[in-house]
């Protein structure tokens, strides 16, 4: 790559990066602004953008006051929730994705279009059956009440990113590994799930993510007892009716964000690994 196509690629990606950054940036500053600053455009630099004296009341507001008893209970559902269902949904995605690869049987093709359509499938369509379903079951705002739908939005997709991976792992090397001895479990653990280690946490990713930024299954089939951090959002309320909790609700934004930052900045190479893997047959 010469110096001409490095600097073209800069002025291609800087602007696209200032592009993604600005509102994340912009909720950043609002979620520092105390109320008198949100509503009054003389106390902020830049243009109404910055505060010029930094307030946390936003971020104590949401652990330890009015808005505690919604938030924190939301958040730890979050975690619970979507580390739950995403381990189900990458180890049965595994094994299947294995069969799928190494094994010929009738409507291998129709398994794997079939994960692929499901999930484009709209979310908002399947809520309402679900909703009375599960009331029937008693399930509505429950934990498992959600895990359940989290483990159905997010399998096809793993099963369909991990049936690549294992297509690029070259069958010989199980058959080496079952020649010396070991049986097709030892085989599998030994040297198939290794190999298949960054595809395998590439898909975990993906699958969390999907999980945690749900909004439709959580604001649908829970009420308050079960309630994730993005329909608990939808939920805050002002110290009257005539405040609005922006401040409130951008802080909670950054709270959210930042497991999300942390994982990609602490696994990015892993995710890199992962999702070009697949992309370079043997």
């Amino acid at each position: 790559m010469n110096g001409r196509t490095k600097w073209g690629l800069a002025g291609v990606s800087v602007p696209i990066m200032l592009w993604t950054l600005i509102p994340i940036l912009w909720i950043v500053a609002t979620s520092l602004k105390s109320t008198a600053a949100l509503a009054d455009q003389q106390q902020n630099v830049f243009g109404n953008f910055w505060p010029k004296s930094i307030s946390w009341d936003n971020y104590s507001l949401i652990f330890t006051g009015g808005a505690k008893d919604l938030f924190v209970p939301a958040l730890w559902h979050s975690v619970v929730v979507c580390i739950v269902a995403t381990f189900i949904s990458v180890i049965l995605a595994t094994f299947c994705a294995y069969a799928i690869a190494r094994l010929d049987f009738p409507g291998k093709k129709a398994i794997l279009v079939t994960a692929l359509t499901v999930s484009f499938f709209p979310v908002i369509a399947m809520v309402t059956p679900l909703f009375n379903l599960w009331r029937m079951l008693h399930l509505f705002d429950t934990l498992p009440g959600l895990i359940i739908p989290y483990i159905t939005l997010t399998l096809p997709l793993s099963i369909w990113i991990l049936s690549a991976f294992f297509q690029q792992i070259p069958w010989e090397m199980e058959q080496a590994a079952q020649v010396d001895g070991a049986s097709s479990w030892q085989a599998f653990v030994k040297v198939v799930a290794p190999l298949a280690a960054p595809g395998v946490f590439t898909t975990a990713i993906i699958a969390f993510f999907t999980a945690w930024n749900d909004f439709v299954f959580s604001s649908n089939l829970t009420a308050a007892r079960a309630q994730t951090v993005p329909a608990a959002l939808n939920s805050f309320t002002g110290a009257s009716q005539f405040t609005q909790p922006t401040g409130a609700i951008c802080a909670a934004a950054v709270v959210v964000t930042i497991p999300v930052v942390i994982l990609v900045l602490l696994f990015q190479r892993r995710i890199v690994a992962g999702l070009t893997s697949g992309a370079v047959k043997g």
